[in-house]
């Protein structure tokens, strides 16, 4: 039996590791933060990924959790409603549409759920160093002993420590968008009922809509940027730019500002995409955002992870053993999928792709060759 070390317990790790363990493969997961990480924005499940969860035997589950959005009002500055609609939101598009939007928290506790019987989770712990041979991966933790490995999967997102020990430094493969987000939760002071607003004030803008029955908000904050510095991320110092950012707004500043200051789940990060001539080296591949993020302006992030890990996993089963015919395969069937899905980012600058562009991309992939 093949065993299997993914890093990354978020939504593509443990996708990959049931289809691997459906396969017949011994999975391990590692995972840096203590427990499934709670938070995060909506995502959304469209098209060739709704098959993968269905398959999973967990589409009926999220059909359950989905938000149920009646619409959303387009704001001017001062908060006045310049625009409404009733039949699409800029998070999920069509509110009639077979597409489901959920929190991203939602989709990753219940993919946990699922397969935390016949995968080994290693939580609070991370990999330090990756030394291949001709028999495996000899693997390095933060905690613990080494241990080797057949194989390594990175599916530990847009700042994959994976792809740094295996491939190379980030700045190698980032492609900066020109903007970051943030997002956090907050009590719902605006009192909204199954209802978004969007406002853009200059060159910011954000959108914020109600979730867990409209007892809470999900505020998601943009703003134009050149890629900062790595020091702001462990001290405070971007949860305060952000706060002054807020701030600054016309509408509801202040009370965005302290939602940004008080929020337990407060993440920003750079909208950027990984781009990769090739997304496997030996006995080390990537998954998901790790290898190819087409960052959360494409709204196809998580569609990516789910369709990646049901390919992946198919083509390390049909390789009976040999991972470089199986990553050559993955690849293929994988990157015109990829670039279509990361051309959405970048199709209209400040606003969502159109919806054939999204139809199209969301489809274009087969799970069964």
């Amino acid at each position: 039996m093949q065993t299997v070390l993914i890093s990354g317990g978020g939504i593509a790790g443990p996708v990959l590791a049931y289809w691997l363990h459906h396969h017949g493969f011994e999975t391990t997961v590692v995972e840096r933060a203590p427990v499934p990480r709670p938070g995060g924005q909506a995502v959304d499940i469209r098209g060739v990924a709704l098959e993968v969860v269905e398959r999973m035997g967990l589409l009926e589950q999220a059909r359950r959790v989905r938000t149920r959005m009646h619409g959303m009002s387009i704001l001017d500055p001062e908060g006045h409603e310049i625009d409404r609609f009733t039949d699409a939101t800029f998070s999920s598009g069509r509110l009639d549409s077979d597409d489901i939007e959920l929190l991203r928290e939602d989709l990753v506790r219940m993919v946990y759920e699922h397969t935390r019987a016949n995968v080994e989770y290693l939580f609070g712990n991370s990999i330090t160093a990756l030394v291949e041979n001709e028999t495996g991966v000899h693997v390095d933790f933060s905690h613990g002993a080494s241990r080797t490995f057949d194989l390594v999967i990175g599916a530990d997102g847009l700042h994959s420590t994976v792809r740094r020990l295996a491939f190379g430094p980030e700045e190698r493969f980032a492609q900066h968008l020109g903007s970051y987000l943030s997002v956090f939760s907050a009590d719902n002071f605006l009192a909204l009922d199954h209802w978004q607003m969007w406002l853009r004030d200059g060159d910011t803008g954000f959108g914020i809509m109600p979730v867990r029955d409209n007892t809470e908000l999900r505020i998601a904050f943009g703003f134009p940027s050149a890629p900062l510095g790595h020091d702001l991320r462990g001290n405070g110092a971007l949860r305060r730019l952000v706060a002054d950012k807020l701030a600054s707004l016309k509408w509801e500043g202040t009370r965005l500002a302290k939602a940004a200051w008080d929020a337990p789940d407060f993440y920003c990060d750079a909208m950027a995409q990984i781009r990769m001539d090739h997304w496997s080296r030996g006995r080390v591949a990537l998954l998901g955002d790790a290898g190819y993020c087409p960052s959360p302006l494409s709204g196809q992030g998580t569609s990516l992870a789910l369709a990646g890990s049901y390919v992946l996993a198919d083509c390390l089963a049909q390789a009976h053993g040999d991972h470089h015919a199986a990553f050559s395969r993955y690849e293929q069937r994988m990157r015109r999928f990829v670039s279509l899905n990361q051309a959405l980012a970048t199709e209209n600058p400040g606003g969502p792709a159109s919806e054939a562009s999204v139809a199209h991309a969301k489809n274009a992939l087969s799970l069964d060759v």
